[in-house]
């Protein structure tokens, strides 16, 4: 790589690393604390990948979601599931209605929620299977189908979904194909006892303000295109691969602790998830081209909704998570 290319990929970095700290300030002006979790959304968003919250109500992933799509300045929907909530309560319905003077009528079509930018999908779980599959197809396929129409979804269009992990009455588990749609699983935890004091003073004190947008959709997608291009050694990947292989009990290669406790591992998808994330994790920290340390950071987000422990390991109280952790330690670089 000559001098002049070099510069000017420090360049790129350096304003992509402006524009993200700026982006976390704004968000920092509504949300306490949350460093990590505020991260790994960026990621996501700025790999145009979906994200699923966990965490117990009341830890601001409503708040965080919605200020996001603020600062990006992005369309923004709220969609509550419940056992009732039907496919075109997300994607949309036709309808007959009149058209002109006359009084023709014709089948016009009402979009739905899931036509934003930015859509929550808030207690994922708690719809049923035939309307967690209609959001399936948008986030898979980036449009919806309705009556043999083909509609396409705007760009950017990001999903991310919440699940509450304490209550599961009434709930219907996300089935792997969904789940492998989401780049990570991103753990929402409990503040700090200092950072809930701030959280309580500023929340007691009248109505929060959502923060102004940073930059446009084109800055954005700007900056979306500058983090697929950034370089990846082949090692690198060929690591990312490996990880994933490890965690497949069929696989030749597999982990000892994948073959004992493993019934499905994470798939081709966990392997570029991985890669991508790196990437975006690299930008993050100044950095033009990610290492093998940059995708054993995002390892665990990426991979513990992938693996699926068998029932050997929940005997053993052994979970998905503490899989990864062994083979981020033990898989070689």
């Amino acid at each position: 790589m000559s001098s002049s290319t070099m510069e000017l990929a420090r360049e790129r970095v350096d304003d992509f690393t402006r524009r993200v700290t700026t982006l976390r300030e704004c968000l920092h002006r509504v949300v306490v604390g949350q460093d990590q979790t505020i991260d790994l959304l960026l990621t996501c968003a700025l790999t145009g990948s979906h994200a699923l919250l966990m965490g117990v109500p009341g830890l601001a992933k409503t708040l965080m979601v919605k200020a996001l799509a603020c600062a990006f300045d992005w369309k923004f929907s709220r969609v509550q599931f419940t056992p009732d909530l039907m496919p075109s309560d997300i994607t949309g319905y036709e309808l007959l209605a009149k058209e002109g003077s006359n009084g023709s009528t014709s089948m016009v079509f009402r979009r739905g929620p899931v036509f934003a930018n930015l859509v929550l999908a808030d207690e994922i779980n708690r719809a049923a299977p035939k309307t967690q599959s209609a959001l399936l197809e948008a986030m898979a396929e980036r449009h919806v189908t309705v009556g043999g129409q083909t509609y396409p979804l705007e760009k950017p269009f990001l999903v991310v979904a919440t699940q509450n992990p304490i209550e599961q009455e009434g709930t219907y588990p996300l089935p792997e194909a969904q789940l492998d749609r989401f780049m990570m699983e991103i753990r929402v935890g409990y503040p700090k006892p200092e950072q809930e004091e701030e959280i309580v003073l500023k929340t007691t004190a009248g109505d929060l303000e959502m923060p102004t947008p940073v930059f446009d959709r084109q800055a954005f997608l700007d900056l979306r295109d500058l983090v697929w291009s950034v370089p990846v050694a082949r090692a690198v990947a060929a690591y990312a691969v490996r990880l994933c292989g490890a965690s497949r009990p069929d696989d030749p290669k597999a982990h000892a602790t994948a073959k004992n406790f493993v019934a499905w591992g994470a798939g081709p998808r966990g392997s570029q998830n991985l890669v991508l994330a790196a990437k975006a994790h690299a930008l993050l920290l100044g950095r033009t081209a990610p290492t093998f340390q940059d995708v054993q950071k995002v390892a665990l987000p990426v991979l513990r909704h992938r693996i699926l422990v068998n029932y050997r390991a929940i005997g053993e109280g052994i979970t998905s998570e503490q899989v990864v952790e062994r083979l981020v330690k033990e898989v070689p670089t």
